[in-house]
């Protein structure tokens, strides 16, 4: 089988045996699996799924990140566990670099880190704790772009992710019955109210940023009963970590004035945070270089700047000396990121694999 057949096979299987977020059990041993198959070194952790595994020799390291874990959402009307975000392509392209790599003579050695938990923003964190970017210079990560910001056969040298950020919070209140609605304090006027107020919040527009409420849980089957308690969250994001902070306290004073205006208490708290990038100059003109002697000049692409998140950028915040890139892999990818019938062109897989290897050996 040649590599090319491995890499769709590999991304068959992952996509196929989708795991969310520290949870991917199947998706480790899987791993494991394959790098007893190549006798590539690694080793697991006995707290937290991924993997690390290494080739080649020399004093200098350079690592390539993939998170491993899939979204949990309705597919088909079933609620499942499902890749809509292509970290099983990211696996695959990954490990397909491995491949281009393993049995050639390296003067470095080259680090694979296998992710976990990137969905919920903080499964870099548990890599670094684990000292997966220890002694390391250079770090890339690979995903797939959407149709509207790369094209199949385009790849970029670098992704300029947003921040984001999830609240969770809770109103308490006072019940009601339906017909004395003087008597409560009603959590859905309270809800209306902060739905009404993120829909109002206004920085420049030179800066793109968002807040929106993704989830609000409230009353029970009784339809009599004026619910005084709800449960709700948001997801809020910024181009740049200033913004984001700034977003955060416009936020939170609103969501005090509102407690105050409804007499009611609304408690909260942020969770889940993923920083903007930090991008290294550095390794993107390594990317940039090893795009152009892969693919050509044609299918090099300018440096991306989307307003998804991702964990990745931990790892500069972490470490800020560490040299590092996100690679983008246009795949003609439609309708969306996360949308649970999110589909794109296989042969990307091929491509990003080829632009990996080079990367790791410019």
């Amino acid at each position: 089988m040649d590599i090319e057949q491995q890499i769709r096979e590999y991304f068959n299987h992952f996509h196929t045996h989708p795991e969310v977020s520290w949870k991917e059990v199947e998706t480790t041993k899987k791993l494991a699996a394959i790098m007893t198959e190549l006798g590539v070194e690694y080793h697991t952790f006995p707290d937290v799924t991924g993997l690390i595994a290494e080739i080649g020799n020399g004093p200098e390291v350079v690592a390539i990140r993939a998170d491993i874990d899939a979204l949990w959402q309705e597919v088909d009307g079933k609620l499942q566990a499902n890749h809509s975000c292509g970290h099983d392509a990211n696996m695959a392209m990954v490990l397909g670099a491995l491949l281009h790599l393993k049995d050639e003579t390296l003067t470095k050695r080259v680090r694979f880190i296998f992710q976990p938990a990137e969905e919920l923003g903080n499964g870099s964190l548990s890599m670094i704790e684990r000292g997966a970017i220890d002694g390391v210079s250079h770090l890339y990560g690979v995903h797939l772009r959407p149709i509207e910001e790369l094209p199949f056969g385009q790849v970029a040298p670098a992704l300029h992710h947003g921040s984001g950020i999830f609240l969770r919070g809770k109103i308490t209140g006072v019940d009601a019955h339906g017909a004395r609605p003087h008597q409560g304090k009603n959590a859905i006027d309270v809800l209306a109210a902060i739905h009404q107020f993120v829909k109002s919040i206004y920085f420049s527009p030179f800066e793109s940023y968002s807040a929106k409420l993704t989830h609000i849980q409230t009353g029970g089957d009784s339809l009599n009963i004026i619910p005084g308690s709800a449960h709700f969250a948001m997801d809020v994001r910024s181009q740049s970590n200033g913004l984001m902070k700034e977003l955060q306290q416009k936020i939170a004073d609103g969501l005090e004035a509102i407690a105050k205006l409804h007499d009611v208490g609304i408690s909260y708290k942020w969770t889940d945070y993923t920083p903007a990038a930090e991008v290294s100059e550095t390794a993107m003109q390594i990317a940039d270089a090893a795009i152009r002697q892969t693919l050509g000049d044609e299918a090099t692409a300018p440096p991306v700047h989307t307003t998804g998140a991702d964990d990745f950028h931990f790892y500069t915040i972490k470490k800020p000396e560490l040299h590092a890139a996100m690679i983008g892999i246009g795949a003609d990818l439609t309708p969306g990121l996360h949308h649970p019938d999110m589909r794109f062109n296989h042969e990307a897989l091929a491509i990003g694999a080829r632009v990996l290897a080079n990367i790791v050996r410019q």
